[in-house]
């Protein structure tokens, strides 16, 4: 089982910069797709935000709304996929959470938050 825990969020101003973690213990083995997702204060739904593969070719994915200021990478030896925000805007402001899609199933950590203030 691939447990994912983030970490790295917190308050930042606008233009400022955060980078967020997700460790994953496995990530690679089990052949897992990681991916970021947020929620707004207020909004039922979450936002996919970004997608990396770790088992093939690392190919990534953005949501328009962080494309160009979001970039996502993965660490194979530390089992950890890295979200590198910049440009942070008060619409950024939510719950991040990572998951692993995994062969044998989806695993969500708990999220991390973060907040954008003008």
């Amino acid at each position: 089982q691939v447990q994912p825990v983030e970490s790295g969020g917190g308050s930042v101003q606008v233009g400022g910069s955060l980078r967020l973690s997700c460790t994953a213990p496995g990530f690679t083995a089990n052949k897992c797709a990681i991916n970021w997702y947020r929620q707004a204060p207020g909004k039922k739904q979450q936002e996919w935000v970004s997608s990396i593969t770790t088992f093939t070719n690392g190919g990534t994915n953005y949501a328009n709304s962080v494309k160009d200021r979001f970039a996502i990478s993965a660490d194979r030896a530390a089992d950890t996929v890295y979200l590198q925000m910049n440009s942070l805007k008060p619409e950024d402001t939510a719950m991040y959470s990572c998951a692993a899609f995994c062969s044998g199933g989806q695993y969500w950590g708990k999220g991390t938050q973060v907040t954008v203030s003008s």
